[in-house]
């Protein structure tokens, strides 16, 4: 676990930590988005569909994080990436639109009104960390997004599958490159720090997300 994952780097190097972050606390470390019931089961297109919704409420406005990011990026070291960022992130975003027009409406689930109002709060969270003022932490975000949306799109891909969708591969997010990216940029302790806080907490959001999108897979029963 990344016990120090804010404030505490403990002598480990900032891209290795960032790293740790998020797959402690993304979509990878959550059940839900390999679930049977989401991926597999009997009410499968239902459940992919809620999630291709909620996702494009999430992500697919623009801006997004990594647009907002890339404007208050100005290192030479960061701008090939952010424009590659960009580049597939738009991509992402009209594949989130293609799937929510084939998998049809959102599933009719209890308490739907609370779930929008979550999902508009966690995007306006998302938001605010992107344009922060705080020297890293829109780095991070931008980062988190483009590390964790691998297992976001391993759910998508099935969406795809499932609905008729033709999807490029995602070519953003390779660890590595992530990694180097956060070592070049966070040059001091202050920056490391809020570029791991950005980081942590994006990945927070995706995760509260699943967990919402579970809780509205349980709601809706096996009916």
């Amino acid at each position: 676990m990344v016990s120090a994952s804010v404030g505490q780097l403990g002598g480990l190097r900032i891209g290795s930590t960032l790293l740790a972050c998020v797959a402690e606390h993304g979509s990878g470390s959550h059940d839900y988005p390999l679930s049977e019931d989401l991926l597999k089961g009997p009410h499968a297109a239902r459940n992919l569909a809620d999630a291709v919704h909620f996702l494009s409420m999430l992500h697919g406005r623009q801006p997004g994080v990594i647009d907002h990011a890339a404007n208050r990026s100005v290192e030479p070291a960061a701008r090939a990436w952010f424009t590659a960022a960009i580049d597939q992130f738009s991509v992402e975003r009209a594949i989130l639109t293609r799937l929510a027009v084939a998998a049809g409406p959102i599933p009719s689930t209890a308490g739907a009104g609370d779930t929008e109002a979550a999902v508009i709060a966690q995007r306006h969270a998302i938001e605010m960390l992107a344009q922060s003022e705080r020297n890293g932490c829109a780095l991070g975000a931008a980062l988190a997004v483009a590390l964790d949306w691998r297992h976001v799109r391993a759910v998508l891909d099935t969406a795809a599958l499932r609905f008729g969708v033709e999807v490029p591969p995602y070519t953003l997010g390779e660890p590595q490159v992530v990694r180097e990216i956060a070592e070049v940029l966070a040059v001091s302790p202050s920056i490391e720090r809020a570029t791991l806080f950005g980081a942590e907490q994006i990945s927070i959001q995706h995760r509260g997300l699943w967990d919402l999108l579970e809780a509205r897979a349980q709601a809706r029963g096996p009916y």
